[in-house]
């Protein structure tokens, strides 16, 4: 980790300390800088409460009576006679060599299956989550826990294969102790679900005891979820005051937008309004894969106030940003032409009913001239009974918990042309699925005379970025730079830049955290990461006043180390407020071990080891199998010169994770600081056999082997880290210098070129090209 923060220079980092272990609020924040969001509309200084449908209803009966029956009001109830939809009449489900067996008893509702222990026993299952396609059960447990139990019932008709119990993960075998069993947090009904199938939810919960006394107004998801807390709605109502003002947090309304026909276009353009984007964030609080930051979620304010959104990473999105994952919609929505448009969720979908607007491509129509877009030229199939309709072209489907197909919202061009190159989702493979992908392409390249072409053109730098290729570094930054693009899409270049570290990137990336999108600037601290500290502290200090929270946080996470003689006393004071906002972040999912870790990781670069050392021991009391806080614990204890410590730490935890490569990397940097080198050797060997793609593994096992005098080994092994990865710098560095000391300057000057393409502008390695007889 970075050296530590040296808080006996100044009373000022005296301070910071402090106010760190005290975990400042967000009231302690200075005032933010000038770049503010548009659209954020609060009426009301006083703190509004939550009032319940109920009083809702008094007034809006039209809107209660659309919204009634609809996903959100079905989203969680009482299990009882009209909500339950299962077959309890004593029947046997088998998964996994485990029968589990469902009945009644006394109006109640009940399940014998494997418990955390793996052995059968009775649970009662109180309430009902989700409507249609299936039906999932939430089990109590003493602690307050909610869990919600993986055999779930298929909603559908028999016809459509339904009416019958199944598990959400298929034919996946997950015993009891897999982190996806029903029984371990990755189910938990109060940190994963709740917050979006319930309203007015308070977590509560307690880390002293473990336990959990969570509350909410509403069970399901009601008109408080949207609009924000009634209270001053309702008095403001009650007194006849609402001329000066709703009352609300927030406000839905656009006053000014409508749709148009420009002359000769094809497609309704929209123009006035000023905050639509408010709306598509106020879904995106549920409809998005994010993490929260936030103990309570801030109605009316950004997204990123409340939460991290997932941006197009790995094992979320394909290169080509289709789904992948269950990733919902608002990573989708906003890499789309749509989006871009000023197009918001309710245009197409009632937002009482949630119904779409229209049936089937009508619902297009509102906005897309069908004497267009129903023709034989635009679609090159034949219309009629049987042709595809829009969304199978542009919305391609993928099924999720074996039961559940959800239309991917980015509207692209279909592009099986990608499909064949990339393995992408082939939209014309839904039709077509007894076809290959470059039949699929083939037949684009017929109709058009080319392949097809649509504004998210990011797949193969995205692709080349994933796992490392050298020529991806350009690409990636001119998508990055590229104001055209979709603001989520910039950002992923950016966190994949983080892998091609280098001036121009680091250029790029300062000159990013002025965007006006928060998503961007959060994105640039990622390969700000890679510069040196002080060079971080520069640029990171600017945003420690960040309008928004995440920003702000993060811009002081990674500076936690710095040194405060660096600082002058209003810097100081602004990274003091954003760290506190960082310990409160944190402290919104004290039930999670990562968010301990987190805490563990800021206090030992901030100076505190004794601190972070409780922070780490929590994380693995409350998840013995949660394997970054053992390493960051040997690593800590390490660095207190305590290796007997840091040794029986790494011990422990390949006691419970024996296949963990990071666990036998860990325990052979131990070995060799204690003097055990043969051990050491076969540490570091046993990392890379069970991480054979992670080249960091291969790069320190092939200095040790180095160290070693096994030099053809060392770079044998270096040289397949350079084709897992080729823009690893530090075995091309490695490379590069090995092979100078044998003399070997081609080979040299092969990777000190490939060194120059990942770090274009680098006046070192120009040097040496310009002495090796390099270009």
């Amino acid at each position: 980790m970075s050296r530590a923060l040296h808080f006996s220079l100044s009373l000022h980092a005296l301070a910071l300390s402090a106010l760190i272990l005290a975990g400042c609020g967000q009231g302690d924040a200075p005032e933010t800088s000038q770049l503010s969001p548009t659209g954020w509309v609060m009426d009301e200084p006083a703190e509004p409460s939550y009032v319940g449908m109920v009083v809702c209803a008094e007034c809006h009966a039209a809107e209660t009576a659309a919204w009634t029956g609809s996903h959100h009001d079905l989203a969680m109830a009482r299990a009882d006679d009209t909500t339950v939809l299962g077959d309890f009449d004593d029947t046997v489900f088998e998964h996994g060599g485990v029968e589990s067996r469902f009945f009644r008893r006394d109006g109640r509702f009940f399940a014998v299956t494997d418990g955390p222990d793996g052995e059968l026993a009775e649970y009662e299952l109180k309430w009902t989550f989700g409507w249609d396609p299936l039906q999932q059960y939430l089990i109590e447990f003493p602690d307050g826990r909610l869990q919600a139990l993986g055999v779930a019932w298929d909603t559908r008709t028999p016809e459509e294969g339904g009416q019958r119990w199944f598990h959400v993960y298929g034919d996946e075998i997950i015993p009891a102790g897999d982190e996806l069993h029903w029984t371990m947090p990755a189910q938990n009904w109060n940190y994963m679900c709740a917050d979006c199938h319930s309203t007015g939810y308070e977590k509560n919960y307690d880390p002293e005891s473990g336990t959990f006394a969570s509350t909410w107004t509403d069970v399901n998801v009601a008109c408080e979820a949207c609009h924000g807390p009634g209270s001053n709605h309702v008095s403001r109502a009650r007194e006849e005051r609402l001329a000066e003002g709703h009352g609300f947090p927030l406000s839905f309304a656009q006053p000014g937008r409508e749709r148009i026909l420009r002359e000769g276009a094809t497609t309704m353009s929209i123009v006035g309004g000023d905050n639509g984007a408010m709306q598509v964030e106020a879904c995106a609080r549920c409809h998005a894969r994010r993490a929260p930051i936030a103990a309570e979620y801030r109605h009316g304010a950004p997204l990123l106030d409340s939460y991290l959104p997932a941006l197009l990473t790995e094992s979320l999105y394909f290169p080509d940003g289709q789904i992948l994952d269950e990733v919902f919609e608002y990573g989708s929505f906003r890499q789309s032409r749509m989006y871009a448009a000023g197009v918001v969720c309710t245009d197409c979908h009632e937002p009482h009913s949630l119904q779409l607007r229209a049936e089937g491509d009508a619902v297009c129509a509102q906005c897309h001239l069908p004497g267009h877009y129903q023709d034989a030229s635009h679609s090159h199939h034949d219309p009629g009974p049987g042709a595809p309709g829009c969304l199978d072209c542009h919305m391609p489907a993928r099924t999720y918990m074996v039961v559940d197909p959800r239309r991917d919202h980015s509207f692209r061009v279909p592009r099986p042309d990608l499909a064949a190159e990339l393995g992408v989702t082939n939209a014309c493979a839904s039709c077509h699925g007894d076809r290959p992908d470059t039949w699929s392409a083939a037949a684009v390249r017929h109709w058009l005379g080319r392949d097809a072409l649509g504004l998210q053109d990011f797949a193969r730098a995205f692709a080349a970025g994933r796992v490392g290729r050298i020529e991806a570094g350009d690409p990636l930054r001119r998508i990055a730079g590229d104001l055209e693009q979709p603001a989520i899409v910039r950002a992923t270049a950016l966190e994949l830049l983080r892998g091609y570290p280098g001036p121009e990137t680091l250029r790029l990336a300062a000159a990013s955290l002025d965007d006006p999108d928060p998503s961007v600037r959060l994105a640039a601290l990622a390969p700000l990461g890679t510069a040196p500290l002080a060079e971080q502290v520069a640029v990171l200090k600017e945003r420690w006043t960040d309008p928004v929270l995440a920003v702000r946080i993060e811009a002081a996470r990674a500076a936690a180390s710095a040194d405060p003689r660096a600082l002058n006393a209003t810097e100081v004071h602004q990274l003091i407020a954003a760290m506190g906002e960082y310990v409160d972040a944190q402290r919104a999912s004290l039930d999670r071990p990562s968010a301990w870790l987190n805490l563990g990781n800021l206090y030992a670069g901030a100076g505190d080891p004794e601190l972070a050392q409780e922070q780490y021991r929590t994380a693995l009391a409350l998840d013995p199998s949660f394997e970054p806080a053992y390493g960051n614990l040997a690593d800590l204890l390490s660095r207190q010169g305590d290796e007997i410590a840091a040794h029986e730490v790494l011990v422990r935890g390949l006691d419970v994770l024996p296949d963990s490569a990071a666990l036998h990397h860990a325990m052979g940097l131990h070995q060799i600081r204690s003097g055990d080198r043969a051990a050491a050797l076969a540490s570091l060997a046993r990392a890379v056999e069970l991480a054979p793609q992670d080249t960091r593994f291969h790069y320190v096992h092939a200095i040790a082997l180095d160290g070693e005098g096994a030099r053809d080994e060392a770079i044998a092994l270096l040289e397949r880290a350079h084709e897992i990865r080729e823009s690893d710098q530090d075995v091309l560095r490695a490379l590069l210098s090995m092979n100078l000391e044998l003399g070997k300057l081609d080979v040299a000057r092969t990777h000190a070129r490939q060194l120059h393409r990942l770090r274009p502008g680098d006046l070192q390695l120009e040097r040496l090209l310009g002495q090796l007889g390099g270009d």
